[in-house]
This record gives C-alpha cells, sequence and structure tokens, in this order.
C-alpha cells in the first residue's frame, strides 16, 4: 500500500485521498519543464499539487496557478499548498480546466494529462478521471492551451511514447512545434517508456535528449539525479 505522504527536501504531498499517488512521470515534468523565464504558469490536472508546488520551487518569482477537477483531490492539493513555503504563489482552483476562465495568460503550461483512450476503465472513478481521457482528452488540452497561453509560451507535458506521437500529430495538425523532446529510458538500452514534450506556437530548432531513470534497481543514473537532486531528501 502506497504511503499516506510524500516528503520532498522542501515541502511534503499527502496524498491519501488522491487516485494518482506521487509517481516518477510528474517528478519527472516538473523537474524537466524549462520554466526559465516563466513569470506565471499553469498547471491542468493538479492532482495532489506536486508539480504546482514543483514549479513555485523552481520559479521563485512565479505566480502558479493549479486546476484540479477531483473534489478529493483538489481538497487535499489546497491542503498540501497551505502547508508548503509558496502557499501566497499557488493558487488552487476546482473544477474542469474546459470551463476555467484565467485571469492571465500563462508563460508556461504544464500537464501531466489523462493518456489511455481505448482501454479498460479502473473500478476507481477518482483513477479514471486521472489516467483516462473521458474528462480531458487531448484535443481539448490543445484549446484550452491556445487560448491560455501567452505569446511565446509553452505547452509541456509528459506521455507513453505512442501517445507522445500521437499528441505530436495532433498538436503539429493544429499549428503547434515540437520544440524539445527528452525520451526516457527505465534502464540503460531499454526501449523508452516515457516522453517529455515542449510545445510552442513557434517554431525553434528543435532539441532532442535522452534521460535514464536506473542503472539497476535503486541506483539512480546520473541523468536522472542531475533532475532530481534538488528534490529527493536522499538524491
Amino acid at each position: 500500500m502506497p504511503n499516506s505522504f510524500f516528503r520532498f527536501k522542501q515541502f511534503t504531498i499527502y496524498q491519501e485521498r488522491c487516485a494518482m499517488k506521487v509517481g516518477t512521470d510528474g517528478v519527472l515534468l516538473g523537474a524537466w519543464a524549462d520554466l526559465e523565464r516563466a513569470a506565471s504558469i499553469l498547471d491542468v490536472g493538479s492532482g495532489s499539487g506536486l508539480i504546482a508546488l514543483m514549479a513555485a520551487q523552481r520559479a521563485p518569482m512565479a505566480v502558479i496557478h493549479a486546476v484540479e477537477i477531483d473534489q478529493e483531490a483538489c481538497g487535499q492539493a489546497r491542503e498540501n499548498i497551505a502547508r508548503s513555503p509558496w502557499s501566497d504563489r499557488v493558487i488552487l482552483f476546482e473544477g474542469a480546466v474546459q470551463q476555467f476562465q484565467p485571469a492571465c495568460l500563462y508563460d508556461v503550461i504544464l500537464c501531466n494529462p489523462p493518456f489511455f483512450v481505448r482501454s479498460t476503465p479502473s473500478p476507481r472513478p477518482g483513477k479514471n478521471i486521472a489516467r483516462h481521457c473521458e474528462t480531458l482528452t487531448h484535443e481539448e488540452l490543445l484549446v484550452v492551451a491556445e487560448r491560455a497561453l501567452a505569446p511565446g509560451g509553452t505547452l509541456q507535458v509528459i506521455l507513453p511514447v505512442v501517445e507522445a506521437e500521437r499528441f505530436s500529430r495532433h498538436a503539429v495538425a493544429r499549428q503547434w512545434y515540437v520544440n524539445k523532446t527528452a525520451h526516457v529510458l527505465p534502464t540503460p538500452g531499454k526501449a523508452p517508456k516515457r516522453v517529455l514534450l515542449l510545445l510552442a506556437r513557434e517554431e525553434r530548432p528543435p532539441v532532442h535528449e535522452t534521460l535514464i531513470i536506473e542503472i539497476e534497481r535503486h541506483d539512480y543514473h546520473e541523468s536522472y539525479l542531475n533532475l532530481i537532486r534538488a528534490f529527493y531528501l536522499n538524491a
């Protein structure tokens, strides 16, 4: 049974009421995302608040807004944010992001999105919301980003390989550009399991990276350690 909390160096995520627990996907996106010039950040589908709080730690001058549709997860995220050092900069909204009316445009939109398109649903409704596309399709995420991004802003997501290819095709068809990718391998020599994507409305020379999670079980690879050193207690 997963722990009811996950302690990072500067904040703690309590997660007993969240369908999706702290996992490598969220940590990867929160650590990898390009936030260098971001003054305003939107976290879509915030869950426990993990990515929003990682963004707050990494971008100390940014205002972070987070949207979460699940009532239980939203309540827990609100508590996690209130306990964090950045409660004055992270604002949480409950509801569907499709109906979210932002008060500003965002320099960065982050999303660890639902990715199962046609698969057997979980018996847990909250997990279906978090991982199945019924409540937020990839096309809807692109529409949200198109109306909420500031000029020059970026949409940054993490997806399994096949879903990332599908998402990229949808995005390119809507006149987005994939400016940066990182393929995530579980161990050296293994096929990638996840892809991190940075998309923008402006074309730039594409950057391609490879990240490796572990050398072997419980022995993190240097490329992953370099990302998560500011967050994991024992990194």
